[in-house]
C-alpha cells in the first residue's frame, strides 16, 4: 500500500486493484483457451458404464463426423476368450452396427451377408431411434438407443451387449 497526495487529498492505493486486474486477465486467458479446446472437432469415442457383470459391453458410443474426410467414426470391439476370437462388434459409423462371428484383422462391410445384425442400419423415427437384436448363434442380445443431445456432426448411442441366457 502506498499514499499519493493529489490536490490536497490523500489517496490510499493498494495492490488489490493490480491483483484484481491480473486475476481478471488470467481468467480471460483461461476462458479463451477453454473456448479453443471446445471449438475443436468432436471425437468418436466409447465410454464404458457397465453396471452389471452379465453385460459384455455397456456404455455410451459417440460417432462423430471427421472434419478431414466428412465420414463418421467407427469402433470395433473384439471379444476374445482364452486367446481365441469369438466375435467382433462394430459400432458405427453413425447409425450402423454389426456383429460378425470370429475376429479378423481386415475391415468387414456392414452390409455383408455374414453380419448377424439385420437390419444393420438403425432407422431414425423423427428424432428417436432404437433397435434390439438377438443373435442365438452367439448367445447374444444387443440393444442400441439414440441418446438425447445428438447433433448433426455427432450421434450419441447407449448400447448394451449381453448374454441371451446364462450358460452353465
Amino acid at each position: 500500500m502506498w499514499v499519493t497526495a493529489v490536490a490536497n487529498r490523500v489517496i490510499l492505493r493498494s495492490t488489490v486493484r493490480f491483483r484484481l486486474r491480473l486475476m481478471l486477465g488470467v481468467c480471460a486467458a483461461a476462458c479463451v483457451a477453454a473456448a479453443g479446446v471446445a471449438a475443436q472437432a468432436p471425437e468418436s469415442r466409447f465410454n464404458s458404464t457397465s453396471s452389471s457383470l452379465k453385460n459384455v459391453l455397456e456404455g455410451n458410443w459417440q460417432s462423430c463426423q471427421e472434419p478431414s474426410s466428412g465420414r463418421y467414426g467407427e469402433r470395433v470391439y473384439d471379444h476374445v476368450v482364452n486367446g481365441v476370437g469369438q466375435y467382433e462388434v462394430h459400432l458405427g459409423p453413425r447409425r450402423e452396427f454389426a456383429i460378425f462371428a470370429g475376429v479378423q484383422d481386415g475391415h468387414r462391410e456392414h452390409d455383408a451377408a455374414d453380419n448377424l445384425l439385420k437390419p444393420f442400419r438403425v432407422l431414425l423415427n423423427g428424432t428417436r431411434a432404437a433397435q434390439h437384436w438377438e443373435v442365438p448363434s452367439l448367445n447374444l442380445a444387443f440393444t442400441v438407443t439414440l441418446g438425447g443431445g445428438s447433433r448433426t456432426d455427432c450421434e450419441s448411442w447407449f448400447i448394451v451387449l449381453e448374454a441371451l441366457k446364462k450358460t452353465s
